[in-house]
Parts: C-alpha cells; sequence; structure tokens
C-alpha cells in the first residue's frame, strides 16, 4: 500500500519521544516541537530518516524527531485524527496537542484546531478536546467488577511504565476504582532508557507486595513486573538478563509470602520479549515484543495442575482459585485441574 502523492508524511518519531507515558515531558516536547512548529532534523523523505537512524544503530523506538522534506508545521485551522488504538500511549502528545491550559513544557507555539478525533476513546481528559469514531464499549463483570461484587477486597500493584495496565486496561477501560480495589504506584526511575537501570523499580514493588500480602487485607492482589518488557525493548542482552533476574529474585521474596499466607500464585505475560534479543535473521539486536507462547507457573492452588489454554484463561483461572462463580461474560475456562485421590488406587 502506498500513500496518495496529496498526502505526503511530515515528521518521523520513535515511541519513545512522541509516545511517552511516564509523563518525561522532555521528550514528548522534542515530537511536538517537530509536529507542530517543524523543528528538529530534517530529512528529503521517511525513508532517510529510517535509513539514518540504523546507520547510526538507532532502533524504531528511538527514532529521533525529525521532519520531512517542506513541512513547515501546524496552522490554525488544521485538524488531528489520530488512529492508534492503545490508549496510554497517545494520551501525552494529544494533550500537549490540544489542552489550552497544558503546562507540562513550554510550548513556543500553540494553533488553533478545528476538530480533533480519535479512533477511540483515549481518556476522560481528553473526551473533553476530541471525539472518538469507535466509542469504548462498556465491559460488564471483567475480574475486578466480580471481585468487588462479591465482596472481596483487591490490590492493583506497578511501577508507572505498567500502571495503565493493572488499573485502566485490567478494569476493562475504565478509570476509577471498584469498591474494596486499592492502588500502588511506585515511580519507575528517570533514567535515559532502561538497560541503565535494569532493575528499575522492582526491589521497591516486591517489598510493598510481600507487605501487603502479609497484612491479610487483601483477597487478590495483581502486580505487574516492568522489567522484562521494558529491559527487552533496549536490546542489551546484558541488561536484559540483569532484569530477568531481579524479577526472578522478587517472584521468590513473593512466593515465600505467599506460601507463608497459605495462598496461590499465578504468574503469566501477555507476550514475549526478552527471550529474543538477537534477531534470528539478521544477528542485530532484536527490540520488539513477540508472539511466543507464554509460560503460566501455579504455587500452591491445591491438588491441582494447570492445562494449556489462552489469556482468556487467566480471569477464570483465578475466580475459581479465590471460589468464586465465572459470569457468563467470560468466554475463557478455567485453567485449573482438579487431582481428585481415587479410594480404589493404593
Amino acid at each position: 500500500a502506498a500513500l496518495p502523492r496529496s498526502v505526503p508524511i511530515a515528521t518521523v518519531s520513535g515511541r519513545y519521544y512522541a509516545m511517552d507515558r511516564d509523563r518525561r515531558w522532555e521528550r514528548v516536547a522534542k515530537a511536538y516541537h517537530a509536529i507542530v512548529e517543524a523543528e528538529g532534523p530534517r530529512f528529503a523523505s521517511a525513508h532517510a530518516v529510517i535509513v539514518d537512524a540504523y546507520a547510526r544503530d538507532i532502533s524504531d523506538e528511538f527514532v529521533i524527531p525529525a521532519v520531512v522534506g517542506d513541512y513547515g508545521g501546524m496552522r490554525d485551522g488544521d485538524g488531528v485524527l489520530c488512529f492508534n488504538f492503545r490508549a496510554d500511549r497517545v494520551r501525552e502528545i494529544l494533550v500537549a496537542l490540544l489542552d489550552p491550559a497544558f503546562d507540562g513544557f513550554a510550548r513556543r507555539r500553540s494553533v488553533r484546531i478545528a476538530g480533533a478525533a480519535g479512533m477511540t476513546q483515549y481518556s476522560e481528559q481528553l473526551d473533553a478536546f476530541m471525539g472518538a469514531i469507535f466509542p469504548s464499549q462498556s465491559l460488564a463483570n471483567v475480574l475486578g467488577q466480580v471481585v468487588a461484587d462479591a465482596g472481596r477486597t483487591q490490590l492493583r500493584m506497578a511501577e508507572t511504565e505498567k500502571y495503565p495496565h493493572v488499573t485502566y486496561f485490567l478494569n476493562g477501560g475504565e478509570e476509577e476504582p471498584y469498591e474494596g480495589e486499592d492502588r500502588i504506584m511506585v515511580p519507575s526511575p528517570k533514567v535515559a532508557t532502561y538497560d541503565l537501570k535494569p532493575e528499575m523499580s522492582a526491589p521497591e514493588l516486591t517489598d510493598r507486595a510481600v507487605e501487603a500480602i502479609g497484612s491479610g487485607r487483601y483477597d487478590l492482589v495483581v502486580l505487574n513486573y516492568a522489567n522484562p518488557d521494558m529491559v527487552g525493548h533496549t536490546g542489551s542482552l546484558p541488561a536484559a538478563i540483569k532484569a530477568v533476574e531481579t524479577v526472578d529474585a522478587g517472584l521468590g521474596r513473593i512466593a515465600e509470602a505467599i506460601t507463608r499466607a497459605g495462598g496461590a500464585l499465578l504468574v503469566t505475560a501477555d507476550h514475549g520479549n526478552c527471550e529474543m534479543m538477537r534477531d534470528p535473521e539478521t544477528g542485530g539486536p532484536h527490540t520488539a515484543h513477540t508472539t511466543n507462547p507464554v509460560p503460566v507457573l501455579l504455587l500452591g492452588g491445591g491438588s491441582a495442575s494447570l492445562s494449556a489454554g489462552r489469556l482468556a484463561d487467566i480471569a477464570p483461572t483465578l475466580l475459581e482459585l479465590m471460589g468464586l462463580p465465572q459470569p457468563a461474560e467470560m468466554t475463557g475456562q478455567s485453567l485449573l485441574h482438579r487431582v481428585h485421590e481415587r479410594s480404589d488406587v493404593a
């Protein structure tokens, strides 16, 4: 597929800058200045931007915001159409473009946008400035709601890089917590790239998790370790090894806390990354997600083993571990395979 000649590409940027999600406004500013003010390195074509980046060993994520051709920046009366599906990665740049009261960085120039729309809804804050072509669907009886409706307590934990994943996304696109849902957010380290600190904030997150488990206040604790994904994106194998070692140590401590509390621990992921740090075709660094099968590990749970399944089966599995019925809206099934003792076997 190709763009019509009347639709040129004006700027190119890696998501490190244009799609930051941790309020690192100095990065977003570079993308904003390129888009609005046509400020940044200039190239004859979008292809030339990528070729130049690769020649300097800069992968897609870290491409410095660049201006293409004779693009002169945005003008009053321009419109904005955002076709990104994921909400968390476009919120900051859209707020900078659309919110007159934005103060994350100094906008040397702003424009009067004639209209703005997204393919979906990105946040309640952005709803005030843009419409949605496909409004978000309301999801009934997601995991958190079922737990809350049963009168159980739950805790969501992550560092800031992954905070939306255990809150907004896990709650079906809803920002507000359920009744009995607490949240702990640990700031991610302020480094240029996470290979410089592959431990990230996992040690502090682990400390808080062990404390929460030991307190007995929660029936369900959901925790996200960002390290294998975020450090995997850097392409640094030594850093990825350190990241995995850090998470392994943290999981060991959490497993001990779960065992002391008489609970069950389920460990899984929704995609791969750091298990492939070298591109099998080029031999260079591999910095993207993979579609490899992910492990599902169970500690505790009584006389049960796990069967193979899919991501949709995780919530039903957790509900069975908690002794709660699975709602009809959940299309997955529990992965637990109960092992029953037979009286006729010695």
